[in-house]
């Protein structure tokens, strides 16, 4: 039994279903499809979710919808099209999305939510309209009659520890169904959308539910790559990775899969694999829970913008009682989490997001650390990026932190804090944003070069 996952690259024309349908079509194991909204056809074009956005925005503000129903429903109308589609699809879909405009403004918290889930919704409708005209035994599946029940939190559900065991029920299924992604129903039958990478995540509860042998996630590049191919030309392509070494890649920039959708599949066990609908025979990404660690001692280089690194140095710190305590507490009275705390025996970092830092709470904080904390001294760096190095082979190897310093040290660019985790599976640098790019190139070059050629 395999779930496989279409992103809305993957969705977004009639070249791109028949595609998806050779994959489906080539393999009798993947039985559950979970499906995006259709995405961009082309990098000018606008993806269906943007139009329902400016839908449900036109609406909230009784400004006309005409022309963005309209728009949202030609979408749909090219795809049947192209494909010679019946247009009894279009009836039902048109009339899904023109009732949108009819649901209750006030206190309707799911008011967002249902015009957001409809791309994918009366996306999975045409899938499935589509996979029966080509003689498949196929039909959608609504979230509600899988069992896909979520908590009550519109744009950040979660799902209920007894879904699982509904879905389950169609293990065995011998139909084809597919899926909407990107949203579950509460317990009273509303729709509540989950968060970011929201499909990912219906692919990852599905599979854990119904006990997947593997997760297949298509979307439009060939893998998860060792780093940003807008950064260095042409990356290698990470083969295998485990969970662990994912959420750290994930957390520290990597945008291919949002690490809280591997959640369901990192619990139940189920290795996910990262697959490109364009070059379907490519081996792609496998993530699982535990690999073999080969020679090499680092897997990728992510990166990520936008902190800010807070300095106190203090003679004795460790000596003060309650010091940290009351560092933190100054932190969560102004409503301020922290990223990483990197510490010496008299000084101290604390590295926030800089979208929390408004003039005022800046203000506020600096002055509060100044006189409850006394310190020696105090100082603010913004514009700052975290780049992580990581591998589960980093235990194994040593002098990967020298190397990496190394090659930092020769590109002249100076590193504004080093930490490593615990579980020594990362090593993270605070560097100025404006070397982000040429860090990444030397650590590419000192950890890949030699395997890329």
């Amino acid at each position: 039994m395999k779930v496989i996952k279409f992103g809305g690259s993957s969705l977004a024309s009639a070249t791109q279903l028949e595609k998806v349908l050779t994959i489906v079509k080539e393999d009798a194991s993947r039985k559950l499809v979970v499906v995006s909204a259709p995405g961009k056809r082309s990098s000018e074009d606008i993806k269906v979710t943007d139009l329902l956005i400016a839908y449900y925005n036109a609406y909230l503000n009784s400004e006309s919808t005409t022309e963005l129903v309209e728009k949202i429903v030609a979408r749909y109308e090219a795809i049947l099209d192209e494909l010679n589609l019946s247009k009894e699809i279009l009836s039902d879909i048109t009339q899904a999305i023109q009732q949108l405009a009819t649901l209750p403004k006030e206190n309707n918290p799911h008011l967002a939510d249902a015009f957001l889930a409809s791309g994918e919704d009366n996306n999975a409708k045409l899938v499935a309209a589509f996979f029966q005209q080509r003689g498949l035994n196929a039909r959608y599946i609504s979230p509600l009659e899988l069992g896909l029940i979520v908590t009550d939190e519109p744009g950040n559900a979660r799902i209920l520890p007894s879904s699982l065991n509904k879905i389950n029920a169609f293990k065995a299924t011998e139909e084809i169904l597919v899926i909407p992604g990107f949203f579950g129903f509460t317990e009273t039958g509303d729709i509540c959308t989950f968060s970011r990478g929201g499909s990912d995540i219906t692919g990852s509860i599905v599979a854990a539910g119904v006990e997947a042998n593997i997760y297949e996630n298509f979307t439009d590049v060939d893998g998860i790559f060792v780093a940003h191919p807008g950064i260095v030309r042409e990356p290698k392509t990470i083969n295998e990775l485990t969970y662990r070494e994912m959420r750290e890649l994930a957390y520290a920039g990597f945008a291919v899969l949002h690490d809280e959708a591997l959640m369901p599949a990192y619990r139940a066990n189920i290795p996910v694999v990262i697959k490109n609908t364009n070059n379907p025979t490519h081996p792609g990404t496998l993530i699982t829970t535990s690999r073999m660690v080969k020679h090499d001692p680092v897997v990728g280089i992510a990166s990520d913008q936008g902190f800010a690194s807070i300095y106190i140095s203090k003679y004795l710190m460790n000596r003060e009682l309650g010091f940290g305590r009351r560092l933190l507490q100054i932190l969560e009275e102004l409503g301020l989490s922290y990223e990483h705390m990197p510490s010496g025996i008299d000084d101290i970092s604390i590295i926030l997001r800089e979208r929390q830092l408004s003039i005022e709470i800046e203000e506020q904080l600096m002055k509060r650390l100044e006189l409850e904390l006394e310190p020696d001294e105090l100082r603010i760096t913004h514009g700052l990026s975290m780049l992580m190095i990581v591998g589960e082979g980093m235990r194994q190897r040593i002098g990967v932190m020298a190397d990496s310093t190394a090659a930092l040290a020769q590109n002249r660019i100076n590193l504004e804090m080093i930490n490593q985790g615990s579980s020594e599976v990362s090593i993270m640098f605070g560097i100025r944003e404006d070397q982000e790019k040429k860090a990444i190139q030397a650590l590419y070059q000192t950890f890949f070069a030699d395997v890329h050629s």
